[in-house]
């Protein structure tokens, strides 16, 4: 039983169940979450959510079942749905378009809040319209904690815990690799976002929330430094080509994440500078993919050079929506379970020379078997039975966090779940 006495009608809710990785997130909640409890489905389509009421049943009989909640996206529907949670999950995007009523109505309501964006624009909107809202009413708010961006997070938070506990040091530069991605495809709810994107925002929203610690509530006097670090390395090849070799990662091209989750690991610099767990004032960040050789990392950056173009270009972005899954499909479920993906990150101590480190590195291995929207679904679930099982709410005052701000009891979840976490030092 969940030990939180909030004195709602529910437990959790997850708003959008009826989507792709809404479906894995009641489906984990089923078999996972304690037996007792009280949770419900919400979204605007009765027959949708009772089907997958019906498929949690037949995979769970003996726990207690979902309500059905109808809700459509009005302020005042999400807020008499907020209201009556201790977490809300809300699955409904893209967020950019769709997603400001349910953040709004957590923030104003008191309400633990999840989701999985990867659009930062709307995270720096959403800071900047609510986080004061957040902090008042007592509201924990996560954004972001899916496959975007909790793994490079959590692997950040992991490399520096270490390096502090060994060396009684910050870290000084964190790079992640997304060292294999074995994948049947996106969904068609993450084609629509990316191909909403420049709908919804300008150019100039992308710039100014993806710049360095844009989203950190306190600035970094070193962002320049991080946004040299960041960038591709200078030489004409890379710069062509993508490609960058980092010791102990190996060979690396562009990361389709890599912007979007040095966002949330740099707010999670700032939130954390003032704690015992501060990553340090030299801190740095970058994300890589991990190719088969070189001929495949040309191709991967080119073909995210080729995803911008059709980003930016109207008529490319009208055409691409008719040769993709629309919200609310995706890979096919079967299929999907022999994927599977893994991160990996190093990290130096910030030491000076002669001290004791120097040399050395921390090495972070993150690895699941099965598909990105299962392990979203796990992320999601388990996310909500920390803030309800594990006290972190309560060390947590109101505000918007990020998945690390969840800490080790989440981590352990999430290893129980089967999205496993490796730390050791190298020599």
């Amino acid at each position: 039983m969940p030990s939180k006495q909030h004195g709602r009608q529910y437990d959790v809710v997850v708003f959008g169940a009826s989507g792709y990785t809404g479906k894995y997130t009641a489906q984990h909640i089923t078999t996972h979450l304690p037996t007792n409890l009280k949770w419900a489905l919400a979204g605007r389509s009765r027959a949708k959510l009772e089907e997958v009421a019906a498929q949690c049943k037949a995979l769970n009989p003996d726990r207690s079942q979902p309500e059905i909640e109808i809700c459509n996206l009005a302020d005042g529907d999400l807020a008499s749905l907020a209201k009556k949670t201790f977490v809300l999950i809300t699955l409904v995007g893209p967020y950019g378009k769709m997603g400001e009523p349910a953040f709004k109505a957590c923030a104003e309501n008191g309400t633990h809040y999840l989701d999985v964006t990867g659009e930062v624009p709307f995270v720096a909107k959403m800071l900047r319209k609510y986080e004061a809202a957040a902090k008042a009413s007592g509201a924990v708010m996560v954004p972001q904690i899916g496959i975007e961006s909790a793994p490079s997070d959590l692997v950040t938070w992991s490399l520096a815990g270490l390096i502090r506990s060994a060396f009684h040091a910050p870290v000084r530069d964190v790079t992640v690799s997304i060292h294999a991605l074995k994948s049947q495809g996106p969904s068609g709810g993450t084609l629509s976002t990316v191909l909403s994107l420049l709908t919804n925002f300008t150019l100039a929203d992308l710039r100014a929330a993806h710049t360095p610690f844009a989203l950190s509530p306190i600035p970094n006097p070193n962002a320049q430094q991080a946004l040299s670090l960041r960038a591709v390395q200078p030489g004409l090849i890379t710069r062509l080509t993508g490609l960058v070799t980092v010791p102990t990662l190996g060979l690396l091209t562009s990361s389709i994440a890599a912007k979007t989750d040095a966002a949330i690991v740099e707010r999670t610099w700032g939130l954390l500078a003032s704690t015992p767990r501060a990553y340090g004032p030299n801190f740095s960040f970058r994300q890589y993919m991990k190719p088969r050789n070189w001929l495949t990392g040309i191709g991967i950056h080119l073909g995210l050079m080729l995803m911008g173009l059709i980003m930016v270009t109207p008529f490319l972005r009208r055409l691409a929506v008719g040769y993709v899954y629309q919200p609310g499909e995706g890979p096919d479920v079967e299929e999907a379970k022999k994927d599977s993906l893994e991160f990996r990150g190093v990290a130096a101590p910030d030491v000076e020379m002669g001290a004791e480190g120097v040399g050395r590195q921390a090495f972070c291995r993150a690895w699941f078997h099965g598909s990105a929207y299962h392990l979203t679904g796990i992320l999601l679930a388990e996310a909500a039975a920390t803030l309800l099982e594990d006290g972190v709410d309560e060390k947590l005052p109101g505000g918007i966090y990020t998945p690390a701000c969840l800490g080790q009891p989440f981590i352990d979840r999430l290893g129980r779940a089967g999205f496993h976490f490796e730390t050791k030092l190298l020599a």
